[in-house]
């Protein structure tokens, strides 16, 4: 019974007292900055893994699209609604213009897209093709 009026005598005292107050203070001092690193790394980490999904998605879906029978700003727009889909399917909430740069990104890195050089009548080398802007497609 002794050690249990003692506990409670400390208890009351480091709340009386403000000892308790003092020591959560000096505690959240070294815990805090713990913390925001912690959760900035958590940030960084979420953003790379948003980054390279957006990135091969893109590519899959530009790849995907490639041998279609269709008109470039058809291709893109597709392309666009599929990653748009993928990455929020995945919980990622991304723009339209960051999701149409992407695409515009694969495309224009992609080894399956002839280039054109302005001049040349010889065939283009894989992979450096300029990619054509959807907003100026007719």
């Amino acid at each position: 019974m002794k050690v249990a009026n003692d506990i409670n005598y400390l208890v009351e005292w480091l709340i009386q007292s403000g000892a308790l107050v003092a020591l959560v203070l000096f505690a959240w001092k070294f815990v805090k900055p713990w913390l925001d690193t912690r959760t900035s790394h958590a940030s960084t980490e979420q953003a790379k893994v948003a980054w390279s999904l957006l990135e091969q998605v893109a590519n899959i879906s530009v790849t995907a699209l490639v041998g279609r029978n269709m008109t470039g700003k058809d291709k893109f727009d597709l392309a666009v609604k599929h990653v748009l889909q993928a990455m929020q399917s995945h919980g990622f909430t991304v723009s339209q213009a960051v999701v149409e740069d992407a695409v515009q990104y694969a495309y224009e890195h992609s080894p399956l897209t002839p280039t054109v050089v302005p001049g040349n009548d010889s065939q283009p080398a894989q992979g450096t093709e300029v990619a054509i802007d959807p907003k100026e497609v007719k």
